[in-house]
């Protein structure tokens, strides 16, 4: 659906995305335009962060390499930073974080050196959820907090999920599953009325967001930002 794409109004989704992330208390650090990358906008790929510490992705696909250059030099003011070397590649849409530990997928973008090298850097444990047809695991599964998780079928009965309140959405509505909790609050993309109705139940504020542009670049909430 890329051909498709309404460059206005995506622009105008991610203005509303960061006024969402304003209205949630936080402070929005918005990096220059990139022309040369059209995938700049998904930030989230090329940053790994946790316990102040930051690991700098390398990119699967050679075309998105240099996305990262203008991201590590923010992230450089704020924390320790180390890059991801050769053969690893690591994406930030591939890692889950969960209060004592992260998960990666092991699939299109991730592999098992970079999974390996980023476990070291920042000093935490990773398990890891293996499928060579995923793009990212959190196009599969998000963490909402509260040791619950929201999830399509696709991997609701892997071991790395085990011992979490998973919240299992509709099959038409998997797009549902990336969703960016801050706090109690959970944005989500907008028209999947059964997955909001899930995750209300579970006792979370939900907030809707069209995000329908990024959807056709295979993009989602998560995307869009590093929180650190």
């Amino acid at each position: 659906m890329r051909e498709s794409l309404d460059i206005r109004k995506a622009r105008e989704q991610h203005r509303r995305y960061r006024e969402a992330l304003k209205d949630q208390g936080l402070d929005v650090v918005l990096l220059d335009r990139d022309d040369e990358h059209p995938d700049s906008c998904f930030v989230e790929d090329t940053a790994i962060v946790h316990g102040g510490r930051a690991v700098i992705c390398r990119l699967a696909p050679v075309s998105r390499r240099g996305e990262e250059e203008q991201v590590e030099l923010v992230l450089r003011e704020y924390l320790s930073v180390k890059r991801i070397e050769a053969p690893g590649t690591i994406e930030g849409g591939d890692v889950m974080h969960l209060s004592d530990r992260l998960v990666s997928g092991l699939g299109q973008r991730t592999n098992e050196s970079g999974v390996k090298q980023a476990s070291q850097w920042l000093e935490v444990h990773f398990d890891t959820v293996q499928d060579p047809g995923m793009v990212h695991l959190k196009s599969h599964v998000t963490y909402l907090g509260g040791n619950t998780a929201i999830c399509t079928r696709r991997f609701v009965e892997h071991p790395a999920l085990s011992g979490l309140n998973l919240l299992v959405i509709p099959d038409d509505e998997a797009y549902a599953a990336n969703t960016l909790a801050l706090g109690d609050t959970v944005l989500m993309p907008s028209g999947h009325l059964e997955a909001h109705r899930i995750v209300r139940s579970a006792g979370y504020e939900v907030v809707p967001l069209d995000t329908s542009e990024f959807e056709k670049c295979e993009g989602a909430l998560t995307c869009l930002s590093i929180i650190i």
